[in-house]
């Protein structure tokens, strides 16, 4: 399924078995120039979706996530920190999805979710894992990786595919869904532009336990996701992290 809504210029396309991306075009402020904010809906038995997207973008990503389920039917509501983009519809998600739950990290729970969640939200561990039906995503704490104590990505299991968040960050708008193509080049000359990283010194540890699940599909937040060798790509991140600023 490949479908673009030419209103808001929301593009949904599965790039994997019952995974789907919801991917919204947007002018940043000031010289930051154009960007993306991509949503990821797993379909199965208990469906979730990892990334709320924006309040203001909710009425496009609802139409998106209509197109493939009713959104009733919404389980798990999963993102990777506590950031507007991540989890600013949170609440209405919750409200259309009303056996909807906010899927998050325990110290994510803890320290924001507990109190900003109009329901309380379903803590996982690191390395827990949530059946859905067919699908099976675990949880990987991964502090301050890019930034957030909260910091944690899922990894579903039986397609290989990790959610990065913004881990290889894109700038740009009209890449394709799913590449194959240099996405290190890329992300890395944003971060350099514009740094969101902690720089925090576990990098490499936690990167290198993100590699060990060899992940195939590399679920990324912004710009395209990205299928190959998600281990070694991880591994090249972590060493030009690792290189002297």
């Amino acid at each position: 399924m490949s479908v673009t809504d030419h209103q808001s210029g929301t593009h949904l396309q599965e790039i994997s078995d019952g995974v789907y991306r919801i991917s919204t075009p947007v002018m940043l402020p000031g010289d930051a120039g154009a960007f993306s904010f991509n949503q990821y809906l797993i379909d199965d038995d208990e469906p979730l979706l990892f990334h709320t997207g924006l309040r203001q973008l909710f009425p496009a990503v609802l139409d998106a996530v209509t197109r493939v389920m009713p959104a009733q039917r919404l389980r798990h509501v999963a993102f990777s920190h506590v950031e507007a983009d991540e989890c600013g519809a949170l609440n209405q998600w919750l409200a259309v999805a009303p056996q909807a739950t906010a899927l998050c990290g325990t110290v994510a729970a803890m320290v924001s979710v507990n109190d900003l969640a109009d329901r309380p939200p379903r803590p996982l561990a690191d390395g827990e894992a949530l059946a859905l039906g067919r699908h099976t995503v675990r949880w990987l704490d991964a502090p301050h990786l890019p930034h957030a104590w909260e910091c944690g990505f899922l990894a579903e299991e039986r397609t290989g595919t990790l959610f990065c968040g913004d881990l290889f960050t894109q700038p740009g708008t009209g890449m394709p869904a799913l590449t194959q193509a240099d996405i290190l080049g890329p992300s890395e000359a944003f971060r350099h532009n514009m740094d969101y990283f902690s720089h925090t010194p576990q990098a490499g540890e936690l990167l290198e336990k993100l590699a060990r699940l060899r992940p195939g599909t590399l679920a990324c937040m912004h710009g395209s996701a990205w299928q190959g060798d998600g281990a070694g790509l991880l591994r090249a991140l972590a060493a030009e992290l690792a290189r002297p600023a």
